[in-house]
C-alpha cells in the first residue's frame, strides 16, 4: 500500500461516516460494528457528553478519552491531530477554559463541516478547525501547550513525520498526549495488509516499543505507554469478521495483543 492509496482510503472512509452522521443515519465505527464495537464504544462519560451535540458524539471514532487524561489547564492551547467530528476539540475547549484555545486539525472536508456545525451548535468561541494533514501541520513552531489526537495516528502511513510534525509545533516544555490503538508483539502479516482494518485503527498500528522509539527519534523525552483498554479474543472476532477474515483461526493470534492506550511524552524544556 503506497501511502497515497492509505491516505485516500481513510479519507474516503471518514468522510461516508460524517454524511452518515449528517444524514441522521448510523455512524461510521473504528474496528468494528456499531451495535457492539469493541475500540469506540463506551469511552466517554454522559456528564462529558450531555451538554455536547449529539452530531459530535455520534462521530466519535476514536479509542480513548484524551481530553480526560491529558490534564488540560485553564488558558493552555490545545491541537487535537484529525479531530473528526469535533468532540475532543470541545471537550479541551471546555477545560482549557475562555483565555485557551483549541485547533483541530483535519484533512476531511466533510469531518470539518459536520465539525463546524457542532461547534455552531455548541456555541464554543474558543476553537478553530484547519483543514490539513497530520504530517503537514498548518501552524507555526512552537506553538501549542499540548498535542492530542485519539486513534488517528494509527493511519497515518508515516507516523515518523507525524511524531516529528507534533514536536515542531510543542512549545518548549509541551506535551504530547494521544489516545492510540497500539500492538504489544506481532501479529500476522494478513491483518498487516488488510486494508479495511487500517481504515478501522488495527492493521496500521504501531508496536509499543517503536512507538517508543520514534517519539525518541523526534526528540521527545519522559516516554510512556499505558493501557486503557486491552482488546481480547471475543473483540479480535468480532473486528476481524467485519474486515472478512478467517476470525476464528486469527483472532487466537491477535485477540490480548491489541490494545487502546494513551501515549504521553513531552517536548524538553
Amino acid at each position: 500500500m503506497s501511502a497515497n492509496e492509505v491516505k485516500e482510503q481513510v479519507r474516503a472512509k471518514y468522510g461516508a461516516a460524517a454524511l452518515r452522521v449528517r444524514s441522521g443515519e448510523d455512524r461510521g465505527c473504528c474496528g468494528g460494528s456499531c451495535g457492539c464495537d469493541p475500540i469506540s464504544g463506551d469511552l466517554y462519560d454522559a456528564a462529558e457528553t450531555g451538554a455536547l451535540p449529539a452530531g459530535a458524539v455520534q462521530a466519535s471514532l476514536g479509542c480513548g478519552n484524551p481530553t480526560a487524561l491529558a490534564e488540560l489547564r485553564e488558558g493552555e492551547t490545545v491541537l487535537d491531530l484529525g479531530s473528526g467530528g469535533g468532540i475532543d476539540v470541545l471537550l479541551a475547549a471546555r477545560r482549557v477554559g475562555p483565555t485557551g484555545k483549541a485547533y483541530g486539525l483535519d484533512m476531511t472536508d466533510e469531518m470539518l463541516a459536520l465539525a463546524r456545525e457542532n461547534q455552531r451548535q455548541a456555541g464554543v468561541t474558543n476553537v478553530e478547525f484547519l483543514k490539513g494533514e497530520i504530517e503537514h501541520i498548518p501552524l507555526p513552531d512552537a506553538s501549542v501547550d499540548v498535542v492530542i489526537s485519539n486513534c488517528v495516528i494509527n493511519l497515518s502511513a508515516d507516523k515518523g513525520q507525524v511524531l516529528r510534525e507534533a514536536f515542531r509545533v510543542l512549545k518548549p516544555g509541551g506535551r504530547f498526549a494521544v489516545s492510540d490503538v497500539v500492538v504489544r508483539g506481532e501479529v500476522p502479516d494478513v491483518v498487516r495488509r488488510s486494508m479495511e482494518l487500517w481504515v478501522g485503527c488495527i492493521a496500521g498500528a504501531l508496536e509499543e516499543r517503536e512507538y517508543g522509539r520514534l517519539l525518541t527519534q523526534a526528540g521527545f523525552e519522559g516516554i510512556d505507554v499505558e493501557p486503557t483498554r486491552v482488546y481480547d479474543f471475543a473483540d479480535a472476532c468480532a473486528v476481524l469478521s467485519d474486515a472478512g477474515l478467517d476470525a476464528d483461526e486469527l483472532a487466537r493470534d491477535v485477540g490480548g495483543r491489541i490494545m487502546g492506550a494513551f501515549v504521553r511524552a513531552t517536548k524538553p524544556a
